[in-house]
């Protein structure tokens, strides 16, 4: 190496590192599933779960049944529902299909009979609403007084849920594919193999993907979460240097992983079987979506040790919660884990050829 002021240039560290940087945007389908398609999933979204006027709940009210006038006329003062008068078979079929949450049918005997999904959840709330309105207009009065107060705040909505999700899934997304692609590329042209024989240490090789994926990271966190910001006012209510060291660990860990999973493979089809195996339950139990919670109790640690959970959680807890870092130690523990574990199997089962 020169002792000129451009020496820096030369090193084979920076070099290997530029090369990963024209590898990947000289690909436009990468440069579109790492930095565009995040924000246009935000967008569709946002968007689709914008703030609006609460919908009303649908209800169908058997009209051949006797007393269907009174229930009907009781139905429609309360603003929340939207009645409809059908006939017997029709209210049911609107249930099946899911097109109503609730059917009433009056008995001759002056009774009510309610028929709703028990495992949909607006079927339940749906009943509570219309039977209180059903007592009401049959004379029950009130015996407690109450009060209503609705309150939107920003961090309540959907569409604060689900970014740190996807913040979280374009991390492992971008870490595990784009490392574990490039390497099998070139094992499968062999110019892993040719690597070798260069002044270029293996260390500096490996090293290459790191450092570039950490530079990428930077425009990856700041273009989706600006444009959150900016678009549906997503909170960040953390610290900034919280939630950096949350993005680089967990971008760490993921390149880690993806290392680990090219480290043998030698086609494109294999190491493309083997990321799908290791993402996609990460993608169903992770909560990117929606809770993990929602999963049984009984494989809740199993979804707790994910990285992908780990991650999302941790992301969603600084900038929903505004946590502190003592809060945050379980969550970094198993990202952290990942990587203590990863990095060095995968340098140690590592196939140059």
């Amino acid at each position: 190496m020169t002792n000129s002021g451009h020496g820096w240039y030369r090193h084979p560290l920076v070099q290997l590192t530029l090369v990963r940087y024209r590898e990947f945007f000289r690909e436009p389908e990468a440069v579109f599933w790492v930095f565009i398609f995040p924000i246009l999933l935000t967008a569709g979204l946002g968007i689709a779960f914008r703030r609006t006027a609460p919908e009303r709940t649908v209800v169908a009210v058997v009209s051949s049944a006797p007393g269907s006038e009174r229930i009907l006329q009781a139905l429609g003062q309360d603003s929340s529902l939207k009645v409809e008068a059908l006939g017997d078979s029709a209210a049911v079929d609107s249930l099946r299909s899911g097109r109503v949450a609730l059917v009433v049918r009056p008995m001759a005997s002056g009774e009510v009979e309610y028929e709703y999904d028990a495992e949909r959840p607006e079927g339940r709330s749906t009943r509570l609403i219309v039977d209180a309105a059903v007592q009401r207009a049959g004379g029950q009065r009130e015996v407690v007084q109450v009060r209503e107060r609705k309150i939107s705040e920003r961090g309540s909505r959907y569409v604060d849920f689900v970014v740190p999700g996807l913040l979280g899934m374009n991390l492992m997304g971008s870490g595990i594919w784009g490392l574990g692609f490039a390497i099998v590329d070139a094992r499968r042209k062999r110019l892993l193999k040719r690597l070798v024989a260069t002044p270029m240490s293996r260390a500096q090789y490996l090293a290459s993907f790191v450092l570039s994926r950490m530079t990428l990271l930077i425009i990856e966190v700041v273009l989706l979460l600006g444009f959150a910001m900016v678009a549906f006012g997503v909170p960040v209510r953390g610290s900034p240097l919280l939630l950096v060291v949350v993005c680089v660990l967990s971008s760490l860990a993921f390149t880690a992983i993806g290392l680990l999973i090219a480290s043998r493979a030698k086609t494109v089809e294999g190491v493309s079987g083997l990321m799908n195996l290791v993402m996609l339950p990460m993608w169903i139990f992770s909560g990117v979506f929606f809770s993990a919670s929602r999963f049984p109790d009984a494989i809740q640690p199993l979804i707790q040790i994910l990285p992908l959970t780990a991650v999302v959680d941790a992301l969603r807890a600084t900038m929903l919660q505004g946590v502190g870092p003592s809060r945050l130690l379980p969550e970094l523990a198993v990202i952290g884990g990942w990587l203590a574990v990863s990095f060095p199997l995968s340098l140690r089962l590592f196939r140059w050829r």
